[in-house]
């Protein structure tokens, strides 16, 4: 495991080699809120990076329910039984495998790696504009129907999970990187990812993380490249 601090954010990078999956641990004066959850194998790590910094994680928020996203989550809530888990509304119903379209929904498949046997289900559903702690609950839909993206008030990072990538290059989800084309591969929608990725774009982060690749310090000129290549490609 790798572990890059800027700011209250550390990224805890696991696979950094050969498929780098983040996770975050952001710091509030007391306590820890955790971004996602990674890999299976990733409890560990994650555990051991809070004791580092010598704050307790109290919230666990998810951006998407993705398997690299929840891997670790019945491990760390074996550890950690109080911690409440947050995940968006509409991606709540990953949890029991119910991959159904809602009216109104462009009508892609869902797509990428679905948790088949998690036991851990989440305590809280987030709508956007929600806070947890610091982090504002931004939507983010694409790459999920329910993506969200949490926007840290003090100092403008944008945690945004799989709406962008900067593995390979700065890329919208969608876009097919072939340094790292798997966020792509597992795009539900990337018109309505394109979307989400100038609404982000909007808000002018001073960085960016995301989870795959390394954090983008005064991103916009990046995403806005992004943006550009993803309207190309989709005309």
């Amino acid at each position: 495991m790798k572990r890059t601090n800027m700011g209250a954010v550390h990224q805890l990078t696991f696979l950094p080699g050969v498929f780098p999956v983040n996770c975050y641990l952001v710091e509030e004066k007391d306590s820890l809120t955790l971004v996602d959850a990674a890999l299976p194998y990733s409890a560990r790590g994650i555990l051991d990076a809070a004791k580092r910094i010598g704050k307790s994680i109290e919230t666990i928020v998810l951006t998407h329910p993705h398997e690299d996203h929840v891997g670790a989550l019945d491990e760390l809530k074996r550890a950690l039984p109080h911690v409440p888990i947050a995940v968006s509304e509409r991606d709540a119903r990953f949890f029991d495998r119910d991959l159904t379209l809602l009216p109104g929904e462009p009508a892609s498949p869902i797509r990428g790696g679905v948790p088949k046997q998690l036991a851990a289900r989440p305590d809280r559903l987030l709508r956007e504009g929600e806070r947890i702690g610091s982090l504002t609950t931004i939507a983010a839909p694409g790459h999920t129907p329910g993506s969200l993206a949490f926007l840290d008030e003090r100092d403008g990072t944008l945690i945004a999970g799989d709406a962008f990538q900067t593995r390979g290059r700065t890329a919208v989800a969608g876009t097919v990187v072939p340094w790292f084309p798997f966020p792509a591969f597992g795009t539900w929608d990337a018109r309505t990812s394109l979307d989400s990725a100038k609404k982000l774009a909007e808000l002018n982060p001073r960085l960016l993380a995301v989870g795959h690749g390394a954090m983008l310090q005064a991103p916009g000129a990046a995403m806005r490249r992004a943006i550009a290549e993803a309207e190309a490609r989709l005309g």
